[in-house]
């Protein structure tokens, strides 16, 4: 029962790998893999591979870490929603009125969400392995890698199931979810690169400390789910239960947010005792005060405690003691809003939909205009203050520590990178909303746009001028010839130029393009481009009010409205 003749297990792989976008992803993702190969293979006609053994230790690199960040990002997206699925189509409870134990349910839906990501990973090998004939890498360091790699996807898919089964809804699960691994894969990829000149000490260290790691996580927490399956918390009335504010205070995790008080007000409002005053938006005062928070802040408790204590350590060594790694803290804010700013906003449009209340939204005498600016400042509204608790450090630090007084030019493009990037991701949240019919469909989209156009584009530059850019070759200099000159650099590419224009679209390039000083006799660590920032600010304005405009068109053309 608990694996051959699992019925959770066949249904979900019957169900999950029979669909058409399961091949069309497989398709992608080895045409995606073979591209790489092809062009980051050497030009050469004669292969010496004693000299570029380097090159093949990191293309494999390369490979292991893109399959390693790839697997890291895309573990939640199929996991986080196995169990919250079943609370979201109300069949929770009957699964757990089945014969089935606790730890089969557990086993079938973990093993169902990762199967495709596993299929995914295991066909990549084959080509992977053609890359063994440069040198450099043995077989059994490859083999290694990919069961090190196969651990990592068990480990993250066993902490994506059990957020599923501690919330309600498939956007919390989601965050929580990225919050708790991200922090793990940024770590594991610190360590792959640092032990990266000793293949083989990379290889005894990994797989002793790695699976026994891996197997004790994934034995806790499964146990942890087992016993929160056997004694839900959050099933009762079908599930429907108002959200009691004194219980909800008594039981909650560590912190307690107040509506009625400062800071916690301007994020989670208390619910309106008067009317509605003239000439207000009633979209956004109806999403601000219930639609946002109408299931508890649970889920913001755990996001502001997570992300305040990984910002720590990394605001006492960007802020203070390494204050030319400040657009490290900055880029960490950024991946922050990035994760928690598309929840508040996916869900505006398509749950109107999923109610059937959009066609009696629409025939109200509020304008399309309303509506959509409405439900944008309501999300935005509250990632902006959730992102913001994160910007006090760097405020302190702008009065404790003297490099920034003559860096505040600095400071405020940092500020606007961060505002512009909060504005962008619930824009993005909210187009695709009005784009899709379902809540999940638009959050995972949101999602893949955002790491295309923020992290894509840096990865593309990245390979790009590791595989297009040629090798400067040694030049003999003759001393005695009158017309001695310095060799010159190797040319850089058009795709290599290409792709270094792309990175203008994603602020984490913006954050490297501000200058910054941190001596006091002027030197500048980070030149930066100021001239880059601003095409940066303009294409990003421009993405944005294209993105309204197109929305309040589909709104007047009804678009999706009728089914």
């Amino acid at each position: 029962m608990y694996l051959l003749e699992n019925p959770v297990l066949q249904r979900e792989l019957l169900v999950n790998l029979r669909t058409a976008r399961a091949f069309l992803l497989l398709l992608a993702y080895q045409m995606l893999l073979a591209a790489i190969v092809y062009f980051a293979w050497p030009q050469v006609e004669r292969l010496d591979l004693s000299a570029d053994q380097e090159a093949a230790r990191r293309l494999f690199d390369l490979f292991f870490l893109g399959q390693f960040v790839l697997a890291s990002l895309m573990a939640p997206s199929f996991a986080s929603g196995t169990l919250t699925g079943e609370k979201e189509r109300k069949t929770y409870e009957m699964l757990l009125a089945s014969p089935l134990k606790p730890g089969a349910i557990v086993l079938g839906k973990l093993l169902a969400s990762l199967a495709h990501l596993a299929l995914l990973i295991f066909t990549s090998l084959p080509i992977v392995m053609l890359c063994l004939p440069l040198g450099g890498v043995s077989l059994y360091e490859l083999l290694a890698a990919y069961a090190i790699l196969m651990v990592a996807v068990a480990t993250f898919g066993m902490i994506s199931v059990a957020c599923s089964s501690f919330f309600a809804r498939t956007a919390s699960s989601l965050v929580v979810s990225y919050l708790l691994i991200l922090p793990i894969a940024l770590a594991g990829a610190f360590v792959w690169q640092m032990l990266g000149q000793n293949g083989g000490l990379r290889l005894i260290v990994l797989l002793i400390t790695v699976p026994a790691a891996a197997a004790a996580t994934i034995l806790l927490l499964s146990l942890y789910t087992a016993r929160t399956l056997l004694y839900p918390h959050d099933v009762g009335s079908e599930g429907k239960d108002v959200v009691d504010l004194e219980k909800e205070a008594r039981e909650a995790v560590g912190l307690v947010i107040q509506r009625d008080q400062f800071p916690d007000r301007l994020f989670a409002p208390p619910k309106r005792t008067q009317l509605l005053d003239d000439h207000k938006n009633p979209v956004y005062d109806k999403e601000i005060h219930s639609e946002i928070f109408a299931q508890g802040t649970l889920m913001l408790r755990l996001v502001i405690q997570i992300s305040m204590f990984l910002a720590i350590p990394l605001m006492a060594v960007c802020l203070y003691f390494k204050p030319q790694y400040a657009p490290l803290y900055m880029a960490y804010v950024i991946l922050f809003n990035i994760l928690v700013g598309p929840v508040f906003s996916a869900g505006s449009i398509t749950s109107e939909r999923e109610r059937e209340t959009l066609d009696l939204l629409l025939t109200t005498e509020i304008s399309p205009w309303m509506i959509l600016s409405g439900k944008l400042i309501a999300g935005f509204r509250v990632s902006s203050v959730l992102t913001g608790f994160l910007l006090w450090p760097l405020l302190l630090a702008c009065v404790m520590v003297p490099y920034y007084w003559t860096n505040w030019t600095s400071v405020l493009a940092y500020l606007s990178v961060i505002l512009i990037t909060c504005i962008t991701t619930s824009m993005l949240a909210l187009f695709c909303s009005v784009l899709f019919r379902k809540t999940s469909h638009s959050l995972m989209c949101t999602y893949l746009v955002i790491i295309a156009l923020f992290c894509g584009t840096l990865a593309f530059d990245y390979f790009a001028q590791l595989a297009f850019t040629p090798v400067a070759e040694t030049a003999v200099v003759d001393y005695t010839s009158a017309s001695n000159t310095e060799p010159e650099p190797p040319p850089i590419t058009l795709v290599a130029e290409v792709s270094r224009q792309l990175t203008l679209i994603s602020p984490f390039a913006a954050l490297w393009d501000v200058p910054l000083k941190v001596d006091l006799d002027g030197a500048t660590d980070n030149p930066g481009d100021w001239y880059r920032f601003s095409i940066f600010m303009g294409l990003t304005v421009g993405l944005n009010a294209v993105m309204f405009g197109v929305m309040v068109w589909l709104f007047r053309t009804r678009w999706r409205v009728s089914y």
